[in-house]
């Protein structure tokens, strides 16, 4: 079985955001599937904060540390389900709010 968020999306369609403090990460692609995570697991993410002034930077980061420090406010159904996380907007209602 394919890694099903392993097909890179535009910073507008993510498979899911974190949010932690000024910053907001879209997770764009995973390397690894869910089950096959580790500590050096990483995932691929366009990350803005005041310190971008307002644009996205994108590049890879471990998975560990976007999941430790911060906080899923928006995902996929399919995201919801592999990593079974409490349910959150799906990124298209929570990016028509904002």
């Amino acid at each position: 079985m394919p890694n099903p968020f392993g097909k890179s999306r535009p910073a507008d369609q993510p498979y899911a955001i974190f949010r932690a403090g000024d910053m907001t990460c879209h997770v764009l692609k995973t390397y690894k599937m869910v089950k096959n995570e580790d500590t050096y697991a990483r995932w691929f993410v366009a990350a803005k904060s005041d310190a971008t002034f307002g644009s996205f930077e994108l590049g890879d980061t471990y998975a560990l540390e976007v999941k430790r420090y911060g906080q899923l406010v928006a995902a996929d159904p399919a995201w919801q389900e592999a990593y079974d996380t409490r349910p959150v907007p799906t990124v298209q209602e929570y990016l028509a709010d904002a």
